[in-house]
């Protein structure tokens, strides 16, 4: 199991906005302009929360003309779901 892996993914998670993101994005993909709409806060700190989302492997990123586009790691989902159930649960069937 990679500890720093999951210690990165519960970080992103652990911050309200960054769960929001996850949640728009489950609609496919957008634009950082369009979700900026959703949001109280600069372009600057969009940038961030999406660094730490990308970081854990949650949001991939493509870029188009001056904006950046997010959408959901198809990959992530399994991966991270089988390591938590490694973590908690089967641990505590023991």
């Amino acid at each position: 199991m990679d500890y720093d892996q999951v210690a990165k993914v519960f970080k992103a998670l652990s911050d309200r906005n960054r769960v929001k993101v996850i949640d728009l994005l489950s609609n496919g993909e957008k634009c950082a302009c369009d979700l900026l709409e959703e949001f109280d806060f600069s372009q600057p700190t969009l940038s961030h929360h999406m660094k730490v989302l990308i970081e854990a492997g949650i949001v991939q990123a493509r870029k188009s003309g001056k904006w950046q586009h997010y959408s959901l790691n198809s990959d992530f989902g399994d991966g991270f779901g089988e390591q938590v159930k490694l973590l908690l649960l089967e641990k505590i069937a023991q």
